[in-house]
C-alpha cells in the first residue's frame, strides 16, 4: 500500500493558503483519480484507491501542520507500509515558488510539520516530496506568509508545477520513489527546454 500524505490545516479559512500546498496537491490528485476524502476514526481523512492494481491512500490529517506526526503515526500503524512507500508532501519555505525538489529521506529542513511526523514515528527515512512557496516575507512574519491566502498571479505562476506534481505522484504509485525521480528527471528538462 502506498500512502501519500499531504502535510497542511483543516478547515476552510486556511484553504489555498501556502501552508496548505500538500492538501492543494492531494485534492488535485483525488479530483483526477474521481476519489472523495472520508473522515477516518482517528485524526486524518483518507481517500483508498488502486491504479493498475496498486493500491494507494491519500492522506490529509486534521491535527494542524505542527502535530501531523500523530496522524503519521496512526497511518502508518493502520496500513503497516513499508516506509519507502509512505510519501509526504509539503509547502518548503527554502525553494523558489513552485519548484519541486523530490528526496529519499533526510532532517526536517526547519518543517515543524516533518520534525513532529519524525519525532513520532521514530525515523527520518521516508521519502518527500518539497513544493517551494518561496520565502518573500520580512523578518518575524513567517507565520503571516505560510498562513496567507495564494493570489491568483501565484496561482498562474506555480500552476504549470501544481500540474506535474500530479504526473510525479502518479507515477510514485506506480512505481515508488524511483519511478518518480525518473519522471522527474524527464519532465523537468522537457520544462526546461519548452
Amino acid at each position: 500500500m502506498r500512502i501519500l500524505f499531504g502535510i497542511g490545516n483543516p478547515g476552510i479559512k486556511y484553504n489555498e493558503t501556502w501552508h496548505n500546498v500538500g492538501f492543494i496537491i492531494l485534492d488535485r490528485l483525488a479530483h483526477q483519480l474521481n476519489l472523495k476524502f472520508k473522515p477516518s476514526k482517528h485524526d486524518y481523512y483518507f481517500a483508498e484507491g488502486t491504479l493498475e492494481n496498486i493500491d494507494f491512500v491519500l492522506i490529509k490529517p486534521t491535527t494542524y501542520v505542527n502535530n501531523s506526526g500523530f496522524a503519521a503515526a496512526d497511518v502508518i500503524s493502520k496500513y503497516q507500509s513499508d516506509m519507502s512507500d509512505f510519501l509526504v508532501i509539503c509547502d518548503d519555505l527554502n525553494i523558489p515558488k513552485g519548484e519541486i525538489k523530490l528526496k529519499q529521506n533526510g532532517g526536517d529542513g526547519g518543517h515543524n510539520g516533518l520534525a513532529s511526523i519524525i519525532y513520532n514515528i521514530n525515523t527520518n527515512k521516508f521519502p518527500r516530496f518539497r513544493f517551494g512557496i518561496g520565502n518573500n516575507f520580512d523578518k518575524g512574519e513567517m507565520a503571516d506568509y505560510v498562513l496567507s491566502k495564494i493570489s491568483l498571479k501565484d496561482f498562474e505562476l506555480i500552476n504549470k508545477n501544481l500540474n506535474l506534481s500530479i504526473v510525479l505522484l502518479t507515477d510514485f504509485i506506480l512505481g515508488g520513489m524511483k519511478n518518480m525521480l525518473n519522471s522527474f528527471s524527464k519532465n523537468n528538462n522537457k520544462l526546461k527546454n519548452d
